[in-house]
């Protein structure tokens, strides 16, 4: 049996059966109320921000027939519990990072971000123009799951360190958070990777738990302290240069609802995707000055650190082409960077370069 009909076996077995058992959603006075676990705590900045315009864009899509309970990371779950919590029925829909769920199946990182994958401008026109929501819905099938993108962090950091990171021969040993292909690309590099929650990353690193992690980027890291227990700040990473949070209905549950319903889900989870784009955007300039001024030493890692970092990717990459669904993701991604790159290195490239000559 290959890797595919195994996943889809297990799912029908597993997560998908039991969705067929799910009690119906709540419904009370002509509405419906869905059920969420999400993978951030309550207020953690940047990413449940769009946990709130995704549940106030289907509240207001709908008049109030549909509406979502969003449940932070441990009041009904735990934070990576939250995909098991949707396909075994527990909760309706999860709000999180799809690259949490590798383990299960490692096609779910195209859908969050790969090393040396899409930006964000690049992974809209994947997914909306292409056909990358078509292969998201194809994966989540296979796990009884309807998913869409629904949020966007931008270019994540490189992470922060207590020591300035000299050669690639610094990730040796080092206790270093990173989920997704880029945890395991670094593992390659010698690192001891772990992939702990975002509400757990700072007493990780007080604790001496960590040695260095990524988060996000300045403004939801500012927000997380990091700055108090590390010196040294690199804002440009290999492993998310654009990342997408999603959001997983329950494919039965999805499939029981409205065609209207439906549709509200789809277009409140491309409009939040749209505009925490722009939230992100348009706090992390901001909150870079404030960690300089502050004594953050803002640092780049070097071309021979770039360079180990490509080597110790495509290592990762490769070793699951023999999986079908990973492959024509890969495939299709690859594909439409390279068209996509082919007029804006021309355009807006060329553009951004003259505009900072031009106006010194």
């Amino acid at each position: 049996m290959d890797r595919r009909s195994f996943l889809k076996t297990s799912a029908i077995g597993g997560g998908a059966a039991a969705a067929t058992s799910l009690a119906a959603p709540a419904v009370a006075q002509g509405g419906t109320t869905l059920t969420m676990v999400t993978t951030w705590p309550r207020g953690l900045a940047g990413v449940w921000d769009s946990v709130e315009r995704f549940v106030n864009n289907v509240a207001d899509m709908s008049g109030g027939t549909l509406t979502i309970d969003a449940k932070g990371a441990g009041e009904l779950v735990g934070a990576l519990e939250s995909f098991d919590a949707v396909t075994s029925g527990q909760a309706d829909i999860y709000h999180g990072a799809d690259y949490y769920w590798v383990g299960q199946h490692p096609a779910w990182a195209y859908f969050t971000a790969v090393p040396f994958g899409m930006t964000a401008p690049e992974m809209m026109v994947w997914y909306y123009a292409q056909d990358g929501m078509d292969l998201h819905h194809e994966l989540g099938e296979v796990f009884g799951i309807k998913p869409f993108i629904a949020g966007q962090t931008a270019a994540q950091g490189g992470g922060w360190f207590r020591n300035p990171v000299k050669s690639a021969d610094d990730f040796k040993g080092l206790k270093f958070r990173m989920p997704g292909l880029g945890g395991q690309a670094l593992a390659e590099l010698g690192a001891s990777v772990q992939n702990i929650p975002g509400g757990e990353i700072y007493q990780a690193l007080s604790t001496g738990a960590l040695d260095a992690t990524e988060w996000i980027g300045p403004w939801s890291d500012e927000k997380l302290g990091l700055q108090e227990v590390c010196k040294y700040y690199y804002p440009a990473g290999f492993h998310e240069p654009g990342a997408a949070l999603s959001v997983g209905v329950n494919l039965s549950v999805f499939d029981g609802l409205s065609s209207e319903h439906q549709a509200i889900i789809r277009h409140a989870a491309a409009e939040t995707h749209q505009h925490n784009y722009a939230l992100f955007i348009a706090n992390n300039g901001p909150a870079l000055k404030r960690l300089r001024d502050g004594g953050t030493q803002v640092e780049e890692f070097s071309d021979d650190i770039w360079d180990a970092f490509g080597a110790a990717s495509k290592k990762v990459l490769d070793g699951f082409m023999d999986d079908e669904i990973f492959a024509r993701t890969r495939e299709s991604m690859e594909a439409s960077m390279a068209n996509t790159a082919g007029w804006v290195s021309v355009s807006d490239a060329t553009y951004v370069r003259q505009r900072s000559r031009v106006n010194g």
